[in-house]
């Protein structure tokens, strides 16, 4: 545990008597105001105390490590013809897979820290101001001397992806040392969420620092290029709960094919091989490919939607996995929350949709399949007990 002695006295006396002002605390422990304020402070920066009143936490949280920038979107009026200028719409929104999947968690009720680069300007002011009012909580957000990142998609009129320029700059920066608050956030967390935007090196460090505090750790790779740079991470002596490709991504992670059913499942074994407990294939309207070390495979159809922008799909389906893990859900069920939660982002014209909470999300599950109900968390959910680490752990574009 990352908590001190001291720190773990006061969190007694708060369970106690959450009401207790830092000057009955400092009496009651022989210290000074001064010294229980710096431990408060600390108590809240590591997820243990939420805000005045001293209320602790009793959820289990999750941190996020990722991309964060401004989500630029033209989409054209009618077929979108290359090479010249095509009449349309557009709009900016704040965007990135790993801010876009805290977003997601957040609005459907789930504690979820980002840990990501800013730039210091306007357009990191507003994409914090966004994301904190969705409420994720941004303490250990890194402000970087890069101007904060832009992602610039170009829609057609049925809201497919025609092409996307990605300015990462201020997220390939986002090094090592600067995920310094992320050991005392996994203390208390219950998921480890990383997004293939992190160099490699810090990627593998935020691996170890999950594998070190017990916590399951999910992989998305974000597209074939990062994925090929991920791949080296993936080992068996530092397991994964779970990695969630595509079909291209897939083959970007094992250098294996993946064109037939037979050669999917060859590839996931790959990855099982290497230490990954579930690996989730996203496979478009077929639906995806659920392979699970200890339990097989299962082919998961998507549900029914009407398409207004796919962007904000992948982000949204491992958010509302996450969400029903944490909840109990066995993991086949937690595979139908996300499916049910990508077809409604799909239906909506923002990336992450305005209105998701757990309330929609069993609306569409009810209505359009799926069972949503929590299963035994003994099968197949987070791994969970003393040790944690003792169990095998395991869109858009940018």
């Amino acid at each position: 545990m990352a908590l001190t002695d001291r720190e773990r006295e006061i969190v007694d006396l708060l369970r106690g008597d959450p009401r207790l002002s830092p000057g009955e605390i400092a009496g009651r422990l022989g210290t000074t105001r001064a010294a229980v304020n710096v431990h408060l402070s600390n108590l809240t920066r590591k997820g243990v105390v939420l805000g005045r009143g001293y209320i602790l936490s009793e959820e289990s949280s999750v941190v996020v490590v990722g991309g964060a920038n401004l989500d630029i979107k033209a989409r054209s009026a009618a077929t979108a013809i290359l090479g010249t200028s095509n009449p349309g719409s557009g709009s900016m929104a704040a965007g990135g897979v790993g801010r876009n999947i805290a977003e997601n968690l957040a609005r459907l009720g789930t504690p979820t820290y980002l840990i990501a680069a800013v730039g210091v300007d306007a357009t990191g002011e507003r994409l914090l101001a966004d994301t904190a009012a969705a409420g994720v909580r941004l303490d250990h957000m890194h402000r970087s001397r890069h101007p904060t990142g832009t992602y610039t998609a170009v829609l057609d009129a049925g809201g497919e992806l025609v092409l996307a320029v990605a300015d990462m700059t201020a997220t390939e920066h986002l090094l090592p040392e600067h995920l310094g608050p992320l050991r005392e956030l996994l203390a208390h967390a219950g998921l480890l969420v990383l997004d293939g935007n992190l160099k490699a090196a810090t990627a593998s460090h935020a691996l170890d620092l999950g594998q070190a505090a017990g916590v399951p750790t999910l992989m998305e790779p974000v597209s074939v290029p990062k994925a090929a740079t991920l791949a080296p991470l993936i080992a068996a002596d530092r397991p994964l709960y779970a990695v969630t490709p595509n079909r291209e991504e897939l083959t970007a992670l094992t250098g294996l094919p993946t064109g037939s059913d037979g050669e999917l499942l060859a590839a996931t074994g790959n990855l099982h091989e290497r230490g990954v407990s579930h690996v989730w294939v996203r496979l478009g309207a077929r639906g995806s490919l659920l392979s699970s070390l200890d339990e097989g495979h299962v082919f998961v159809p998507a549900l029914p939607a009407g398409v207004k922008d796919v962007t904000g799909a992948g982000d949204a389906m491992l958010a509302a996995f996450a969400h029903a893990l944490l909840a109990g859900h066995p993991v086949r069920s937690a595979v139908e929350h996300g499916t049910a939660a990508a077809a409604l982002t799909i239906e909506s014209a923002h990336t992450v949709r305005p209105d998701l909470s757990p309330r929609l999300l069993a609306q569409a599950l009810t209505e359009r399949g799926g069972s949503g109900r929590p299963g035994d968390p003994r099968a197949s959910a987070v791994p969970t007990g003393t040790p944690r680490s003792s169990t095998p752990r395991s869109s858009t574009p940018n």
